[in-house]
């Protein structure tokens, strides 16, 4: 079968977007609370076969900036964040096949209670749910959750390889065709085929046995955003669907190539892995209707959205340092979280020590940076040129406003693609692994042997 691409909705289940102005947009919806919200969004996706729609999360607001909450709840910056697994329940009941992806910490939940709760997502969905590993961002979440602070970025990353090493050992304990399900002779499944766990590891203890029989599509699907060279690492060893940023053609080749060297040293097959990259299309019927969308868009975020944020991502107190005051080596190297954020701002600003407003200006954070900006056409041509020249094998599409942003793409870009051959015209499956292209597995098959080096 041609190579056609993969398309994920970007959400969050909070007041806005990953745009944290959006709400401001005066034709967003102002009942983002609601399930009506969500499930008109899955509607549209699923009307414009998307392979699935997916949910960042973070278990706190950003309150890093000023150590205070203050100026997040009064300017509606991502304040609202409620829990991602049950927005994704209420759009799988009106879908049939879009996929169900959420973000949920290895820092801060049990292994046992995550397989178990995307396990039963996935058997409630018929086979569509998909987990994002991350291991957290910064302080505020680590004080939610009973902690004094924020796990160093390394550690974080081997406690989250035990992790995965207990969740999908937990949902290899369920063999195919363990049910019986016999009501003449009472038996309700075959004993032989479901297995404790029994795993004692450096960070975890997990005995089993689990409680909840494989689906479908054999165990969710494990999706990664690692952007640092550990992230990477750990993206190549257990992503399947992998979300990157990279902002042009020649960034998007070099990522894409490290993360499938680095899945082949583990001893997986790159083929199946699906990189996509993070686009935010600005679209219309033509160009000129799509510049006015942006001219729009771009009145509507503050300088305090872009500061929020940064604090947040970097878990730094931006605030503590003037504006335009340089950040030193040390400021630099205390820095957490989303490490890649702060090596693209020290590559694309060529300042070993950039000032805060280096930082607003050049992470594109709170913004809408490096926009997709035109109508079918343009969007489309940007779109397959970084597709066919390996940059990505997809794309995790943005909204600068809901449920506009989704069905603006939906109307006159996914047609356009569709008719180039690059897109799915309808969906190869029900479960989302058939739809992506990707194989079911068999249970221990993540237990790969690693390479000494790329094939």
């Amino acid at each position: 079968m041609t190579r056609q691409m993969v398309l994920v909705g970007f959400l969050q289940a909070q007041n806005c977007t990953n745009l944290p102005s959006s709400w401001r947009h005066p034709d967003s919806r102002d009942d983002s609370m609601s399930a009506d919200y969500y499930q008109e969004i899955a509607k549209i996706l699923e009307a414009g076969k998307f392979h699935m729609a997916f949910f960042d999360d973070r278990l706190a607001m950003p309150d890093r900036y000023g150590n205070d909450h203050a100026h997040t709840v009064e300017y509606g910056i991502r304040c609202v964040k409620m829990d991602p697994l049950i927005v994704l329940t209420t759009m799988g009941m009106v879908t049939d096949k879009l996929g169900l992806g959420a973000t949920c910490s290895t820092t801060y939940y049990e292994p046992f209670d995550v397989a178990r709760r995307f396990a039963t997502l996935d058997l409630m969905s018929g086979g569509r749910a998909g987990w994002n590993v991350v291991t957290s961002l910064n302080d505020g979440e680590a004080l939610n959750m009973g902690r004094d602070s924020h796990p160093e970025h390394d550690s974080r990353y081997d406690r989250a390889d035990e992790f995965m090493e207990v969740v999908l050992g937990h949902w290899d304990t369920w063999e195919d065709g363990a049910l019986i399900m016999d009501k003449k002779s009472g038996r309700f499944a075959d004993p032989a085929k479901v297995k404790r766990l029994d795993h004692k590891g450096a960070a975890f203890k997990s005995r089993g046995p689990f409680t909840v029989p494989r689906s479908d599509q054999g165990h969710p699907v494990i999706i990664q955003a690692g952007a640092s060279g550990r992230g990477q690492r750990f993206a190549g060893h257990w992503g399947e669907v992998i979300f990157t940023a990279a902002r042009n053609l020649a960034g998007a080749k070099e990522g894409y190539a490290a993360v499938r060297n680095e899945a082949a040293k583990a001893g997986r097959d790159p083929d199946q892995m699906r990189l996509c990259n993070l686009t935010t299309p600005v679209c219309a019927a033509t160009r000129a209707e799509a510049e006015d969308k942006m001219a729009l868009i771009n009145k509507l975020p503050l300088e305090i959205d872009a500061l929020s944020l940064l604090a947040e991502a970097l878990n730094y107190d931006f605030a503590s340092k003037d504006l335009d005051e340089p950040l030193t080596t040390d400021d630099l190297k205390s820095m957490q979280g989303i490490l890649g954020l702060r090596d693209g701002v020290l590559k694309n600003s060529g300042k070993s020590n950039p000032s805060a407003r280096d930082f607003v200006t050049f992470s594109g954070r709170g913004q809408v940076h490096d926009a997709m900006v035109g109508g079918p056409k343009e969007i489309a041509d940007r779109l397959e040129e970084m597709f066919v020249e390996r940059g990505c094998d997809g794309f995790v599409i943005a909204a600068t406003y809901v449920p506009g942003s989704y069905a603006d793409f939906v109307q006159h870009v996914v047609p356009e693609l569709q008719r180039r051959g690059l897109f799915q015209k309808e969906y190869r499956g029900k479960t989302l692994r058939e739809n992506l292209g990707l194989k079911r597995p068999a249970a221990g098959a993540w237990k790969v042997q690693p390479r000494d080096a790329a094939e």
